[in-house]
């Protein structure tokens, strides 16, 4: 010990007539016993830290391995970046020789950098915290990723207001106080964030969206599923693998279409019309009658219809009226009544919602016959899949109905009536 306090007394007294060599040598040191600090808290606290924590039910939580998917957030080694700063901060003001204003500049800039520092430590914790809610199984109905972006923003404000008094010198109060003046220019420059934040607490609250949930909004160019719901924009990922982001605000001042209720009561309407051709409309004769009534969707109809009509028909002819008075069977009605039995004993018919097939107002274009139905699979593939089935039936057996599809007359439909036309000429 006597030999290093010799080697020190002979190297003070020849640094003596240098002021400014022993202020940088005792400078250079304070840096080197940042270093030090920093190796000795990264490499050997640090670790053995984590070692423990590995071995902690915690586990890979605060982000020290990433190994099995585990979110990789750095907590603690974010906070063992403050301390070469608060080394530099209590031994800045022992080095000799050093002006008062360079020593209070060096502190204010080690503690905005502390600062900062522990700031930025919080923000990962509050990420941790968001993704340790997200493994939640009700996560998806109360999305909390807004709110920690909200208490981010009003964090990193402070922390830039507390930099800002650190480095003029000032009381944060009194800076915050200063603010009050510049209300109107923060409400403006901060209005995105008021509008999203209001959006976002009335999405959250009423379950408008939700994560997952199939929306559709035209004006957005957004057709597809909600992957993430942040403070300022709602991220869908439309059909075609491409996302669309949407401001949040536009969630509650725009209309859009939400398939979520689709999904939850399992049912996914189906509504298409077959066109068909008025002119092959007519009445059945008793031979078509009695094939159709081999139909097994058909026989009772058919048996209770044939009975109503004898009976009314019966009664015209003892009243002594026109035979044309009689009501008689139609194909359009029986193909009609064979549609709805068809639906209803469909097993892949939602057979507890709403099913009806309807006439609608004859156009140009033909009859209209609406389907209106409800598949009980509401996966897409096995939606459009149902709905080609139930139509390729349907347009199979109008032949057997003595009924014809309308569509309008192409190339081979003028050749083909030029050709009868030719043909009864000659």
């Amino acid at each position: 010990m006597e030999k290093y306090t010799h080697y020190l007394d002979r190297l003070n007294e020849q640094l003596a007539p240098y002021p400014w060599a022993w202020t940088a040598l005792a400078g250079a040191g304070l840096l080197l016993a940042a270093w030090l600090a920093n190796f000795i808290t990264k490499k050997i606290a640090l670790r053995a830290l984590q070692k423990a924590l590995m071995a902690s039910p915690l586990g890979t939580e605060f982000g020290i391995e990433d190994g099995n998917g585990q979110v990789k957030l750095n907590v603690i080694p974010r906070l063992a970046n403050a301390v070469p700063a608060l080394v530099v901060y209590a031994g800045v003001g022992v080095l000799p020789d050093l002006p008062e204003s360079f020593v209070a500049v060096t502190r204010a800039l080690c503690q905005a950098f502390i600062v900062v520092t522990v700031a930025l430590a919080i923000s990962r914790l509050l990420n941790l915290v968001n993704a340790l809610y997200e493994r939640r199984p009700n996560a998806r109905n109360k999305p909390i990723k807004g709110y920690i972006q909200i208490v981010k923003i009003v964090m990193f404000v402070l922390v830039g207001l507390s930099v800002v008094a650190t480095l003029i010198g000032a009381k944060l109060l009194h800076l915050i106080t200063g603010l009050g003046a510049m209300t109107a220019v923060l409400m403006l420059i901060f209005q995105d964030t008021i509008l999203s934040l209001v959006a976002s607490v009335q999405i959250s609250n009423d379950g408008r969206v939700r994560i997952g949930d199939w929306i559709e909004m035209p004006s957005q160019n957004a057709d597809g599923d909600v992957i993430d719901i942040a403070l300022h924009t709602v991220t869908v990922q439309n059909w075609d693998m491409t996302v669309t982001t949407i401001p949040t605000k536009k969630l509650i001042s725009d209309s859009f279409k939400n398939w979520r209720n689709m999904s939850e009561r399992g049912g996914r309407r189906i509504k298409r019309s077959l066109l068909l051709d008025q002119a092959s409309v007519r009445f059945l004769n008793a031979e078509e009658v009695e094939r159709l009534a081999r139909f097994a969707l058909l026989d009772a109809y058919l048996g209770r219809k044939e009975a109503e009509l004898e009976a009314w028909n019966a009664q015209l002819r003892a009243t002594g009226q026109d035979p044309v008075n009689a009501r008689r069977v139609t194909n359009i009605g029986t193909f009609r009544v064979y549609v709805e039995q068809y639906l209803r004993a469909h097993p892949q018919v939602h057979q507890d919602m709403t099913l009806l097939v309807r006439q609608l107002q004859p156009t140009e274009t033909g009859i209209p016959l609406e389907i209106y139905c409800f598949s009980n699979d509401v996966r897409w593939a096995y939606y459009e899949k149902l709905q080609a089935d139930i139509f390729d039936h349907l347009l199979a057996i109008l032949p057997e109905f003595g009924l014809q599809v309308f569509q309008a007359p192409s190339g081979s439909d003028v050749r083909r009536g030029l050709g009868q036309v030719a043909g009864e000429l000659h």
